[in-house]
C-alpha cells in the first residue's frame, strides 16, 4: 500500500479519535522506501494514540522573519524559521520547516489530553553543515519552558525520527529551538505528540533488553553461569566467586512494604559440588556485602526481598562506595519510578583489587574470592508502558557509570562517574541492549547521559 493512501487513512481515523481536524492535502511524500516503510509501520500502530500531528503542508510562510502561521492543528509562531518547499527541503509530503541561525518554531495553542512522548523527523537542509537542537514544553501557556530530553544533533540529509519522552499529563504546548550550527539550516516535519497514558505499572522480564555475556545455565561454563530468579537474573563466575553482572527490571510494581529483612545467605541454587560464599566470608574484609539488585528495589514480599540477601547478588565493595555514591545513585533510580518511568538496570564488578576500610586488597576470605576495582552500572529509562524493547528510541535515557570501588569515591557525587556504554563495553567485553536494534544501539549507548542526578 502506497504510504500516501496509509497517511489519509491515518488522519481520517485519528480526526475522528481524537477530533483533531488535519488537513486535507496529500503528500507526495519524497522520501526514501526506508522512512516509507518507517512512517507507515508507526502510523498503523499510534492511531489511537496520536492527539496531535502536524505535518506542515497547510500553511505557508516564505521569509525568516519572525510571525505566526495557520496551521492544520493551529497557530504556531516561527522565528528565523519558514516553510519550506524547495527540493533541497527534506520532506515527507511537498512542505516542511526550514530553520536557521537560532530560530524557533512554537505552539501558540496547548493540547489537553496531555503527551507520553513526541515524535519529530528532521535532516539537513540541503548541504549545510551539521547543527543541534532542543524540544522545550510549557505547561502554563507559554509562560515559562522546559526542555525536554537531550540535546539532538542533524547530521544527515536523509529524515530521521527522533522520540522524546515526555510524560506529561494535562495542558502542555510545545517549542523547537535550534541551538548551534549557525547559518546552517535543518528541517523540521511531521511533528506528533501522543497522549499521555496511565498504564499501570507491570513486573516486567528482568532480561529483557538482552544477556550481556551470552550466560547460559550449562554448567560447562562455571565462569559465565546463568541464573534466573523472580526477582532478577545474574551471570555467575565461580572463579570469582561474584557475579559477572546482575540484570532487573524496576517499577512500582516491585515496590511494597516489606523491611529489610538482612538475611544474607548461601545461594544453594548454584550447582552442588561448587564453593558456596557465606555472609561470614566478609567478616573483618574491610569491605562491605555490597548489594548489585538492591534490597530497597524489592520490598513487594518478603520472598523477593530475602533474594537479594542471596550472596550471589553480592560483591565486596568499599564501604563509601556502597554506603555513600552507589547508594545515591539507587536512592535516584527509585525517584524516576515514582515519576512515572520504568527502568531496566545491569551493574556488575570489574577488574581486581579495591580499598576498603582495612586497606587495599585483591581477594578476601580463604575462598579467594575477588575484590573488584570498580563497580559499574547502565540504567534504560522508559515511560511506564508496555512493548519495552520497541518503545526504546534514539532519545531513551540511558544512564551508565564506571565507579572506582575506593574509599575515595564519595568525593565526588555519583553524576561525576557518567560514561558510555560503549566503554563499559570495552572494558567488560559485553555487549548490553542487545534486544535492541543496532542502529539505536549505536546513538544511545555512545552518549554520556546529562541528565539531572537527583
Amino acid at each position: 500500500m502506497k504510504m500516501k493512501s496509509i497517511l489519509n487513512k491515518f488522519l481520517f481515523f485519528t480526526a475522528i479519535a481524537a477530533m483533531v481536524t488535519f488537513s486535507s492535502c496529500e503528500k507526495d511524500l519524497l522520501i526514501d522506501e526506508e522512512i516509507q516503510e518507517q512512517v507507515s509501520e508507526e502510523i498503523g500502530i499510534q492511531k489511537s494514540a496520536v492527539s496531535l500531528l502536524e505535518t506542515f503542508e497547510s500553511g505557508s510562510k516564505t521569509s525568516y522573519t519572525a510571525g505566526s502561521v495557520t496551521l492544520s492543528t493551529g497557530t504556531w509562531y516561527m522565528t528565523d524559521a519558514l516553510i519550506g518547499t524547495l527540493s533541497t527541503d527534506r520532506k515527507i509530503g511537498t512542505k516542511s520547516v526550514r530553520i536557521v541561525n537560532t530560530g524557533k518554531v512554537t505552539m501558540q495553542f496547548n493540547v489537553t489530553s496531555g503527551a507520553s512522548t513526541v515524535e519529530v523527523y528532521h535532516a539537513k537542509f540541503g548541504t549545510d553543515a551539521n547543527s543541534t537542537w532542543e524540544l522545550y514544553k510549557s505547561t502554563n501557556s507559554g509562560s515559562t519552558w522546559t526542555k525536554v530530553g537531550s540535546t539532538i544533533t542533524t547530521s544527515s540529509t536523509t529524515l530521521a525520527k527522533v522520540t522524546f519522552t515526555v510524560n506529561q499529563s494535562g495542558t502542555v504546548r510545545f517549542e523547537i529551538r535550534k541551538v548551534s550550527g549557525g547559518s546552517a539550516r535543518i528541517n523540521i516535519d511531521n511533528f506528533t505528540i501522543n497522549d499521555y497514558t496511565t498504564a499501570l505499572p507491570t513486573r516486567d522480564s528482568n532480561m529483557a533488553m538482552g544477556n550481556p555475556s551470552g550466560a547460559t545455565t550449562s554448567t560447562s561454563y562455571p565462569n559465565n553461569y546463568l541464573m534466573n530468579k523472580t526477582q532478577y537474573s545474574l551471570s555467575y563466575n565461580n572463579s570469582k566467586k561474584t557475579c559477572n553482572w546482575v540484570s532487573w527490571h524496576l517499577s512500582t510494581a516491585w515496590i511494597g512494604s516489606t523491611p529489610r529483612q538482612d538475611n544474607f545467605s548461601a545461594d544453594y541454587s548454584l550447582p552442588s559440588t561448587w564453593v558456596k560464599v557465606v555472609t561470614s566470608d566478609y567478616t573483618s574484609s574491610g569491605f562491605d556485602r555490597g548489594h548489585m539488585c538492591p534490597s530497597a528495589d524489592r520490598t513487594g514480599s518478603v520472598a523477593d526481598n530475602s533474594a537479594t540477601f542471596l550472596m550471589t547478588n553480592i560483591i565486596p565493595q568499599a564501604p563509601k562506595n556502597n554506603q555513600i555514591t552507589w547508594a545515591a545513585l539507587e536512592n535516584y533510580c527509585r525517584t524516576l519510578i515514582d515519576q512515572g518511568n520504568e527502568l531496566y538496570i545491569i551493574s556488575g564488578p570489574w577488574g581486581q583489587g579495591g580499598t576498603g576500610s582495612a586497606g587495599t586488597k585483591t581477594t578476601i576470605s580463604t575462598k579467594n574470592i575477588v575484590v573488584p576495582s570498580h563497580t559499574w552500572k547502565v540504567i534504560v529509562v522508559l515511560p511506564v508502558g508496555s512493548n519495552d524493547v520497541s518503545r526504546v528510541s534514539t532519545s531513551t535515557r540511558v544512564i551508565a557509570v564506571w565507579m572506582p570501588n575506593n574509599q575515595t569515591v564519595n568525593n565526588y557525587t555519583w553524576g561525576y562517574y557518567r560514561t558510555t556504554v560503549d566503554y563499559i563495553e570495552s572494558q567488560t567485553g559485553y555487549n548490553f541492549l542487545s534486544a535492541v536494534s543496532s542502529t539505536i544501539q549505536s546513538t544511545i549507548e555512545s552518549k554520556v547521559d546529562n541528565g539531572p542526578t537527583s
